[in-house]
């Protein structure tokens, strides 16, 4: 998305369930329904994604109501203005009332001044409020067509029958002639870039992001999957460093946590955040958490604790593969992204052949104030008992 028409991709999200020629409004959900399914839809940075969960013999009701919205849809004039409003409004609940969420989408504006990760998912207010039908016309018409569309099925089918659905319902669907924007490379930093955010809040709030490379931009395959385990270090449960250290033992902080997502389509964040505890700063967190860094860099991980750690990561991924929702979802995620269904396979054995030493090396090469932004929020008095503690968030789900 470009620069006045931030959040188009999320509104056209919603405008997807107001209806073709063949189904009008509301009736996608209420025919899933009626076939015993649940439906829902979200926009991430990378793509947005609509599902269902049928009983097999249902499973072509959701190839041709899909292919139906894939090219038909009607974009009704009235239903858009509502709908609009509807995302106006939610982006007020969502993030401008919501102190950690504004919080986190000024350290991405701040952060990344080239990439598409500087504007947000759920689109600027004024961009929001200047859009027009035609916009998410344009935009329907541009990206909406089989050869920009990931299909995953997942459960007790015939991929046989799968295919065959497939080219009756897409098949007949005209390809887009699409044309790519000019990758943005992020402009080089030159120092701790900082950002001060003033809103109603009972607790300060602080938020630091290290621009990190991803599995689809590394130039060292190794370096996200130590990564992944290095927040793992400092945030893998109650043991965990930060728990240990900064929140029970030295009382800084209320929470500290870390995250990272290697299967970003560009160039992310590895992030920390905390909140101070009562009679602490932002400022003395900030400090604390600086120090977990450096001892990163300065000290190899113990041989028991970086065992534990990793058996903790696979273990957590391991999990989420009892879902078959889940597994959906990391399928598309890898083949959306460009990296192939197939590296779901290579997860496990890519995290246990990580070293002590490559988490040295990545934290010394990438934990750098050349990297780093920092967000503070600074707590304005509460009106009426609003505002608080909100939710730092990746996608948008709607319905």
């Amino acid at each position: 998305e470009h620069d006045g028409i931030t959040g188009v991709s999320h509104v056209l999200e919603h405008m997807m369930f107001k209806g073709t020629a063949r189904h009008g409004p509301g009736e996608f959900s209420r025919i899933i329904a009626e076939n015993g399914g649940e439906e829902n839809a979200f926009t991430g940075r990378d793509y947005t994604a609509y599902f269902q969960q049928l009983e097999k013999s249902r499973l072509e009701v959701s190839f041709e109501m899909e292919a139906d919205r894939m090219r038909n849809l009607l974009l009704p004039e009235e239903e858009f203005a509502r709908e609009v409003k509807v995302v106006m409004e939610e982006r007020r609940m969502r993030t401008e009332d919501r102190p950690e969420s504004l919080t986190y989408e000024q350290l991405n504006a701040a952060a990344f001044v080239n990439s598409p990760y500087h504007h947000p998912i759920i689109g600027w207010m004024e961009d929001l409020e200047s859009l027009e039908i035609a916009d998410l016309a344009a935009w329907y018409r541009r990206w909406y067509a089989p050869n920009n569309a990931t299909l995953v099925v997942v459960g007790d089918v015939d991929p046989r029958q799968v295919l065959k659905l497939a080219r009756k319902h897409f098949g007949p669907i005209p390809t887009a002639g699409l044309k790519l924007p000019k990758p943005r490379t992020e402009s080089r930093q030159r120092g701790v870039r900082r950002v001060g955010v003033r809103a109603p809040a009972e607790l300060p709030y602080l938020l630091m992001g290290y621009k990190v490379p991803v599995l689809k931009t590394a130039a060292e395959e190794w370096e996200p999957y130590a990564l992944e385990v290095l927040a793992g270090v400092l945030d893998g449960g109650d043991s965990a460093r930060l728990a240990r250290n900064l929140v029970r033992k030295r009382q800084l902080a209320a929470s500290a946590g870390a995250g990272y997502n290697l299967y970003s389509m560009r160039q992310d964040l590895f992030l920390l955040d905390g909140t101070p505890a009562r009679g602490h700063s932002a400022a003395e967190l900030e400090e604390a958490l600086r120090e977990e860094i450096e001892r990163l860099k300065r000290e190899l991980v113990s041989d028991a604790e970086l065992a534990r750690i990793k058996a903790q990561v696979v273990a957590g991924k391991t999990y989420e593969q009892d879902s078959i929702f889940y597994q959906a979802m990391q399928m598309g995620t890898l083949e959306t992204v460009g990296l192939g269904w197939q590296r779901m396979d290579e997860y496990s054995d890519r995290v246990l052949a990580i070293t002590a030493e490559q988490l040295q090396k990545v934290a010394r090469k990438y934990l750098v104030d050349e990297r780093l932004t920092v967000a503070r929020l600074e707590p304005l008095p509460l009106e009426n008992g609003n505002g608080g503690k909100g939710q730092g968030g990746e996608q948008h789900e709607d319905r």
